[in-house]
């Protein structure tokens, strides 16, 4: 037996990154004190959703992975519970800004950084103002309890991404999400939403989690953002699947939440290669997915 208990924390943020750094400890720590040995946090956690809105000041957010303040505070409080801690954070690489994600060991070390893969362009989501997509490739790590895959947000949408993890031999995939209402389509789009993600963990025979924010987070219109106004109602409902895609752990839409969920991965995998999925893969008649 190889027991893991997952955490993901859900969250709302502020504008004041000292204020979220010091909220996500507290929930970490709890998380930890619950058994959850890996403990995903929501995407760019730091502060506000600030790719609702396109200012080019908000470029001076982005810092190195090690002179990062989150990476800084998590790789310490890894260390001292001992629990793998992915940390989401705008990175800055010479003149490339990224959505990145440092994978931090249970002793506090960084094992890599994966870089997202897919950036969304939509109304508020204007995350092509601020990120080049991602040159890392898709990333697995060995932590201290198991192989752990990681997409950012919009990845969770292709599935692509988890395949591409599962084929490298994760066991798990975590998912750091900022999604919320749609303002121009006027639509929920929760239910499609962890519907694709509950099919990756399906489709993978692995457990998938997602930690997204809460909260209504608003721009003012000013010469900076162009006049823009506009609000995004992010609708939380982080959750934890199991490899056969069903809920183990589920959030609600307006709360700050801890989940945890505990998983065998010797009984994860024996059911994984007993479907038979991975062994009656067909990749010779897939040319098309490349066009």
């Amino acid at each position: 037996m190889r027991n893991v208990t997952i955490g993901a924390v859900q969250m709302q943020c502020s504008t004041v990154v000292s204020e979220n750094i010091e909220k996500a400890d507290r929930m970490v720590r709890e998380a930890a004190g619950r058994g959850a040995n890996i403990v995903l946090l929501p995407e760019l956690f730091e502060r506000q959703y600030f790719c609702q809105e396109r200012r080019y000041g908000y470029y001076s957010f982005a810092k190195p992975v090690l002179e990062n303040d989150a990476v800084r505070h998590f790789k310490h409080l890894a260390r001292q519970l001992e629990v793998v801690i992915p940390v989401s954070f705008f990175e800055k690489d010479g003149c490339s800004l990224y959505n990145s994600v440092a994978m931090i060991d249970a002793d506090g070390t960084i094992l890599g950084i994966y870089r997202k893969t897919h950036i969304p362009d939509d109304h508020y989501y204007q995350e092509k103002f601020y990120f080049t997509p991602g040159n890392t490739g898709f990333q697995v790590w060995n932590t201290r309890y198991g192989r752990v895959g990681v997409g950012i947000c919009w990845d969770q949408w292709f599935p692509e991404t988890a395949r591409c993890l599962a084929l490298q031999g994760a066991e798990m995939i975590l998912y750091p999400t900022a999604i919320g209402s749609e303002p121009i389509l006027n639509c929920d789009s929760m239910p499609h939403w962890r519907r694709c993600m509950q099919g990756h963990a399906g489709s993978n025979l692995l457990p998938v989690a997602a930690a997204n924010r809460i909260g209504l987070e608003q721009v003012e219109p000013d010469k900076e953002n162009g006049g823009q106004r506009s609000s995004l109602l992010f609708y939380g409902s982080s959750f934890i699947a199991d490899e056969t895609g069903e809920l183990a752990a589920s959030a609600s839409r307006d709360q700050e939440e801890i989940l945890t969920a505990a998983f065998d991965l010797d009984e994860v995998e024996e059911n994984r290669m007993s479907w038979g999925i991975f062994r009656d893969r067909r990749p010779e008649c897939y040319g098309r997915i490349k066009e």
